[in-house]
């Protein structure tokens, strides 16, 4: 393994926009004075344009979601520089560096996209006026909107990740310490027998291959199919997308390992690694419970279903799942990228995980282990209860059907989705929510495997064989591609 040393801030020392120290309590006046009129004039915008149903068109939704952005790209940087101008303190530890860092990209960005929205939005208004209720219409805007804070996000986690890996100068203003840093890592993999790495890249290649293959004719299916276009499978085409993403983020790495030997992962690359496959996955859990939520709508409110999964609810709960999911990923990662390693570490498993990483970490990792164990258990549990509440109430109500055939068609259409969830959180919590001191390669190696490998290459499978629609819909598509190949 590839080590170097190097001299590592632990804080750093703002130097603050002037240097005289009378000026401060003049500055902390003035700045205090802009940050609140800055934030009060904002909330009002909003406020207003929230109460005034007039101004509930495309312009004004731009509009509202600019002053949020406003209110948290100054809030990233003010409060900050006023306690340093106020005290004279003016330290921020490395990773409020980081993470300030992030959020001013992140905002600045969105704060650019919104701009443009806006622009894109008079564009219409004046020089396509007939067709401004058509091109305008509220899930275009919510599509612009999210796709402007989602990207910006995305763009600021690039450049935090690069920063990380950085080293700095110690000066006198900085708080420093000397560790050994490592440019590689080497995954241990699945077994440490060369005799079976063919064997094994055989069977994982395969399972992937039916894993990509399955997943994409589920979506193929439900995008060609009208019938198909209710928020049950617009959640399972969802789910099948990211089951492929979150199978990608860690197997084709680990083939490529079985089969060449060579498993060497630089740090950024384990870093990544780890990003996407916390993102992929939590997104895969938040999913999950918006099914169980559709399923209880259609089973215990019957006759609001329509008004309560509407085409901008079911977005709003995707979008959500995807943003709230990445956000998490980057705690954790930005938790990580501040632990050393010990120069003689090898990862205990076949891909870049939390807790197998935390194993080798030769800093402190209680942080990090209380983050999992809070706000990590959090995230999982709230989607577990959700799933779990929704599902105790569709039992009450189909026990309360009088008929037999009836209470099984109700279940049977939760069957398939129930089996799915008892796979995938039995064995991530299997994992994930023991003492990272009980941490052993070989038993969590093996539930990793089930989560990662098996679950998503059985979801196509079990929400095909018990399901009468999309039978139906491969059928159409399986016919269509015959037809096609005659022709």
């Amino acid at each position: 393994m590839e080590t170097n040393n190097r001299t590592v801030m632990s804080d750093f020392i703002l130097l603050g926009i002037s240097s005289q120290q009378e000026w401060n309590i003049l500055l902390f006046a003035i700045f205090l004075t802009m940050y609140v009129i800055t934030v009060l004039g904002n909330l009002i915008i909003i406020l207003a344009i929230r109460l005034d149903s007039h101004l509930h068109t495309p312009m004004y939704y731009f509009l509202s979601n600019l002053s949020l952005v406003d209110i948290c790209f100054t809030s990233t940087t003010v409060p900050k520089m006023l306690a340093g101008e106020f005290s004279g303190k003016r330290k921020i530890s490395y990773g409020g560096c980081l993470s300030q860092m992030y959020f001013f990209i992140a905002f600045g960005v969105t704060d650019s996209f919104l701009l443009a929205s806006m622009a894109l939005d008079r564009y219409v208004a004046i020089c396509q006026p007939l067709r401004y209720a058509t091109m305008m219409r509220k899930q275009i805007c919510l599509s612009l909107v999210v796709t402007s804070w989602l990207a910006s996000h995305l763009h600021s986690l690039l450049h935090t990740l690069l920063m990380s890996r950085l080293s700095f100068c110690a000066s006198s203003h900085m708080e420093t310490n000397n560790r050994t840093v490592m440019s590689d890592f080497i995954l241990l993999g699945i077994s440490s027998q060369q005799e079976w790495n063919i064997l094994l890249f055989a069977i994982f290649l395969t399972m992937y291959v039916i894993t990509v293959l399955g997943n994409l004719i589920i979506i193929l299916a439900i995008r060609l199919d009208s019938h198909l276009h209710t928020p049950m499978y617009y959640f399972l085409s969802n789910l099948s997308l990211v089951d492929i993403c979150f199978t990608s983020t860690t197997v084709p790495k680990m083939l490529a390992g079985e089969f060449s030997g060579k498993r060497k992962i630089s740090y950024g690359g384990c870093l990544s690694q780890m990003y996407f496959f916390i993102a992929f996955g939590v997104t895969d859990s938040f999913l999950l419970a918006s099914m169980a939520l559709d399923r209880y709508v259609a089973i215990c409110q019957p006759l609001r279903y329509a008004t309560m999964m509407r085409k901008q609810i079911c977005l709003s709960l995707v979008v959500t799942s995807w943003l709230a999911s990445h956000l998490h990923s980057l705690l954790h990662t930005l938790l990580m990228s501040r632990l050393s390693f010990c120069a003689s570490s090898h990862v205990p498993h076949f891909f870049c995980d939390v807790f197998p990483l935390l194993k080798i970490s030769c800093s402190n990792t209680a942080l990090n282990t209380l983050v999992v164990h809070s706000e990590g258990a959090f995230i999982v549990n709230g989607a577990l209860m959700v799933i779990g509440l929704s599902y105790a109430h569709i039992l009450m109500a189909v026990l309360r059907v009088p008929s037999a055939k009836g209470k099984k068609k109700a279940f049977s259409t939760c069957g398939s989705h129930l089996t799915v969830v008892s796979l995938f959180y039995g064995t991530v919590i299997w994992v994930y929510f023991q003492p990272s001191s009980n941490f052993s390669a070989k038993t969590d190696t093996l539930a990793a495997i089930m989560y990662t490998m098996v679950t998503p290459m059985l979801n196509p499978f079990i929400y095909t064989l018990r399901n009468d629609r999309m039978k139906e819909a491969l059928r159409k598509l399986f016919r269509r591609k015959v037809n096609t190949q005659d022709m």
